[in-house]
């Protein structure tokens, strides 16, 4: 007789419990308040508008330095999920049992471009990252932010990253 498959409710709550312990546990994304969403494999990143991202009070306009590590964590957060999740689902890793001394090593940026295509306004922002490419040791990564309308994207930027071996090799 073959094992009965498991609710997608049960699936559903062990992924956003795996993706709840993978965020956080990096301090800098709470310092920011950036909040992950999935939906089936899709992720998007959202930065809640604070007065504390404003680089430019006159404009006002969101920080470069706070779009761009947007942007990378958001890039950051995808590969590390990516990787978690398949290890989840194979049964090699208990999300139940993820915490703080536990948790997969993160990838390592090599290097991070970002475009900004016009100014970060002061309100939400979102950002959804597209692997192009993941290997045993390197990947490469494009993200995109928006604001109001998908369509209009206010920054954008391509990584390249070193991916954590795994400690047997």
């Amino acid at each position: 007789m073959r094992p009965r498959p498991e609710p997608v409710q049960v699936i559903k709550e062990r992924r956003d419990a795996a993706l709840a312990k993978l965020v956080g546990g990096i301090p800098y994304v709470a310092f920011l308040g950036i909040r992950f969403e999935r939906r089936g494999d899709e992720l998007t990143a959202t930065l809640p508008y604070s007065d504390m991202l404003i680089g430019n009070p006159v404009l006002p306009a969101l920080h470069g330095g706070v779009t761009a590590a947007f942007l990378e964590t958001t890039a950051i957060i995808e590969l590390s999920w990516s990787r978690l999740w398949s290890e989840v689902e194979a049964k090699r890793i208990d999300p139940q049992a993820l915490d703080a001394t536990r948790m997969p090593r993160m990838p390592k940026t090599i290097d991070f471009t970002v475009d900004y295509l016009r100014s970060g306004l002061p309100r939400d922002a979102y950002a959804r990252a597209r692997i192009n490419r993941s290997g045993r040791r390197y990947a490469s990564v494009h993200v995109e932010a928006w604001q109001d309308n998908r369509d209009r994207l206010f920054a954008q930027a391509t990584g390249h990253f070193l991916m954590p071996q795994a400690p047997d090799g």
